[in-house]
């Protein structure tokens, strides 16, 4: 399931060559590897490397004494590969302010000047036989408001913390000679409500390819039309000519199945372009007898579109995407290939334990898994463009994706960043939605909020056409603003409006683009003020919300109702809801910061999926509180399930659609057996009463890695009994080694969203207690093949040993 980069051509990370014919291949090169880095100042520019003293901005190349300049000395500066995110590694902090509390209480903004400017600095070298085409810098993703030099030559930068941002650094570059990028990242203003990090969180990459080209940003677009077995695909392709010379050219398209065999080519397609001129190509291709993208078999073909002159390949570009459609009807739901399907989603912000939201793109993979696993079959990118890696792994793995833009506005700064999402975007298979905003209570319900709502919904379809155009309101029963124009309408709770709203407006789809929001934390099942936990049951929920059962049951019952994306799939940091500090991430997910399962995860399973689900809470291990009673919560998807405490019937019950069971038990230790029937069958869950911990216990992800120097493993941590039984309530103090290769430790957690613990440790000191007997380690792969061997010990637990081969 791990995607494979295109690294090409890269040498020791700072030398890159190519091949003789360096004006027919496009290259893209990642150039995520040897940064300097260093904190700026935003109040003091002596301590922000002179910035905003030294006029850099005067003349064309001017760097003024400031980091912009190649000659700046960098030998006290950081050294870091990216993905970077600053934030993660700086401590808590306790101030009272809403903005500090919804992004986690990480010491980052305008109150904290010292922490939120980064300066990143890069040295590389290109032959001087490479010097023709074009050469642009791409930047997927940085935490904001950036600015972009090369030699001391400002080339750019990027307001948005969210879209890919592209530079054109050809006339800059000095072959043959080192070349210095640099980058100032400023996150002193926040743009969201939530955690976002800051710095180079995303992946960096140089593309080089012809003057004559397809274009960078919006150079090919894929979409598909089926009819019967058949499906016609459309192909436009923009290619722009930076020669020295007028250019007659031809364009043509290959469609190949996912072994790379040509199963379908356009005709070839002449074009004129002036010198500085761009110009498109519209082409068909019909194929018969197509494999469609679904959720279980998300199958995805390649289109190539190749640039020819006299016979000779000047350039070629080639996507993956996936031959499917969508339909959103008012009466009947919504439909995927003519099937009837329910949208069993969830929202996500993009953050993971121990990495803040800098994550390897293995770990999106990871994350969408278990997702997958669970059942749920659609993810909203809450609330920006997500990292292209994500759309990648829904592709891969058959998830739908609702793709969300950051604010509904227009105005040339937004207008933009929603046309980059959708170019950059719409050729994957997963994205079946655009939103064009969430909750914008200042907006949505007046006629600026129509007429803003109404300016995005013709941008979008001026760019695409094939999928559902949304709004996520947090409104009841109200037409007027957003909803007057909007194609589908999207409840953000406000379960009463639902009814009354449809029956009002019944030509408009209907969905909860965002449902639910109860809170729990992961195997505590006592409220604790103190500690701000709340039980691992899904009882307790703001005053906005509703339980996981009372939003799906209602949305289930009705078949013009699509479904919905419960927020949120993982927890986060910020947000902390219901308590404030000490707590410090939010209680939302279905699982914990790292992926661990709550109790509700089982009822999601239980409901969304094909799978014998049958789980027993909470854990039974409560000594001390012999003979008080514990409140047992079963979820499954068994018709009856029979409960038994050491072999005593506790009594058979009815299992309802939708819906859970529970006992009130008093606690005797020994074994809680649950026995349940389904489909004919027997279904059993027992949980144990465990001795004390005896040993860790090491659940890697995977065994094998690339010696690519971005690969990744997720490593979970637990500890068992003699009995070999998990400790379900261990808090033990764990500590990490890595030995081997130069593969690295780059995070750890726990998911409990209260700890102020590190989640980012120097090496030789990485460390993490257990939470409700779980914690995480994330190790990243370096360049060098070989074995890794990952030791975790503690002072009186069985240390364990895992080993990794890195090829």
């Amino acid at each position: 399931m791990y995607h494979k980069y295109l690294l090409a051509l890269l040498i020791s990370g700072t030398i890159f060559t190519q091949t003789s014919n360096a004006q027919t291949e496009r290259k893209h090169i990642n150039f995520d590897f040897g940064w300097k880095f260093h904190l700026g100042n935003a109040s003091d520019p002596n301590r922000d490397f002179n910035y905003g003293i030294g006029n850099v901005f005067s003349k064309s190349g001017e760097t003024s004494n400031t980091a912009i300049s190649e000659k700046w000395d960098e030998s006290g500066w950081d050294s870091v590969n990216l993905p970077h995110d600053w934030v993660v590694g700086l401590p808590f902090t306790y101030i009272k302010n809403d903005d500090i509390d919804a992004h986690g209480y990480k010491p980052v903004g305008g109150l904290f000047p010292e922490n939120s400017i980064g300066w990143y600095r890069k040295s590389f070298t290109l032959n001087a036989q490479d010097s023709g085409g074009r050469y642009i810098l791409q930047f997927d993703g940085v935490y904001r408001d950036s600015k972009v030099w090369i030699n001391g030559y400002y080339v750019g930068g990027n307001f948005s913390g969210y879209t890919t941002a592209y530079y054109d650094i050809t006339d800059f570059i000095r072959f043959g000679k080192k070349n210095t990028l640099v980058v100032r990242a400023d996150a002193t203003q926040d743009e969201g409500w939530f955690y976002e990090g800051a710095g180079i969180y995303r992946h960096v990459w140089l593309n080089n390819y012809n003057d004559v080209h397809i274009a960078q940003k919006d150079g090919f677009y894929v979409h598909t039309a089926i009819k019967g077995k058949d499906a016609t695909i459309y192909t436009e392709t923009k290619v722009e000519n930076k020669s020295l010379e007028n250019q007659n050219i031809s364009v043509f398209t290959e469609i190949t199945n996912r072994e790379g065999k040509v199963i379908g080519t356009s005709k070839v397609q002449p074009i004129q372009l002036a010198i500085d001129e761009s110009g498109r190509i519209k082409q068909s291709i019909a194929l018969k007898n197509v494999e469609l993208w679904d959720l279980d078999n998300p199958y995805l073909y390649r289109a190539v579109t190749v640039v020819t002159k006299n016979g000779k390949e000047l350039d070629r570009l080639k996507v993956k995407f996936g031959i499917r459609e969508f339909k959103f009807d008012s009466k009947d739901g919504f439909f995927l290939n003519g099937k009837s399907v329910k949208m069993l989603g969830v929202s996500n912000h993009q953050d993971h334990a121990g990495v803040g939201v800098a994550l390897p793109d293995y770990l999106q993979y990871y994350r969408v898994g278990l997702l997958k696993e669970m059942g749920a079959n659609a993810y909203r990118t809450t609330h920006n463009p997500p990292t292209p890696e994500l759309l990648d792994a829904c592709d891969s793995l058959g998830i739908l994706v609702f793709d969300e833009t950051r604010l509904l506005t227009s105005g040339n700064e937004y207008a933009k960043q929603l046309t980059d999402l959708v170019e950059r975007d719409r050729n994957h298979a997963s994205v079946f939605m655009w939103s064009i905003g969430n909750e914008e209570y200042l907006t949505q319900a007046n006629n600026i909020g129509t007429r803003i709502a109404q300016n995005q919904i013709n941008l979008i379809k001026t760019l695409d056409t094939t999928r559902g155009i949304s709004y996520a309101a947090n409104m009841g029963n109200v037409y007027k603003g957003v909803n007057e124009v909007i194609p589908i309408r999207g409840f953000n709770y406000h379960l009463e409006g639902i009814d009354p709203y449809h029956k009002d407006h019944p030509e408009q789809p209907v969905y909860g683009s965002e449902v639910s929001s109860m809170v729990s934390t992961r195997g505590v099942f006592i409220k604790d003020t103190v500690n701000c936990y709340v039980p691992d049951y899904d009882s307790t929920f703001p005053s906005w919300a509703a339980k996981a059962e009372t939003w799906w049951t209602q949305a289930d019952a009705r078949k013009w109702y699509m479904g919905g994306f419960v927020w949120t799939g993982f927890d986060y940091r910020g947000e902390p809801t219901p308590y404030r500090w000490p707590n410090i991430n939010s209680h939302f997910g279905i699982m914990d910061m790292c992926g661990f399962p709550k109790t509700v995860y089982y009822y999601y399973q239980a409901w969304w999926s094909n799978k014998d689900v049958l789980n027993i809470a909470p854990h039974w291990n409560w000594k001390g509180d012999e003979g008080k009673e514990k409140l047992v919560w079963i979820n499954s998807n068994a018709e009856d399930v029979e409960l038994f405490l050491n072999g005593q019937s506790l009594g058979k019950k009815t299992m309802p659609k939708d819906g859970h069971l529970t006992w009130n038990v008093k606690y005797t230790p020994g074994e809680l057996k649950a026995i349940g029937h389904r489909n004919g069958k027997e279904i059993t869950s027992i949980v144990k009463t465990t001795d004390v911990p005896y040993q860790i216990k090491l659940s890697p992800s995977k065994k094998v890695l690339l010696a690519d120097g971005e690969d990744a493993v997720v490593v979970n941590v637990s500890v068992v009994d003699k009995e070999g039984l998990e400790v379900p309530n261990a808090n033990d103090l764990i500590q990490f080694s890595l030995n081997g290769t130069d593969a690295q430790i780059i995070g750890v957690g726990n998911g409990d969203p209260s700890s102020h613990e590190a989640d980012k440790c120097v090496d030789g000191a990485w460390q993490r207690h257990l939470f409700g007997g779980k914690a995480q380690v994330i190790i990243k792969s370096g360049k060098n093949k070989g074995q890794i061997q990952m030791v975790a010990s503690s002072n009186i637990i069985k240390n364990a040993i895992v080993e990794f081969d890195v090829n």
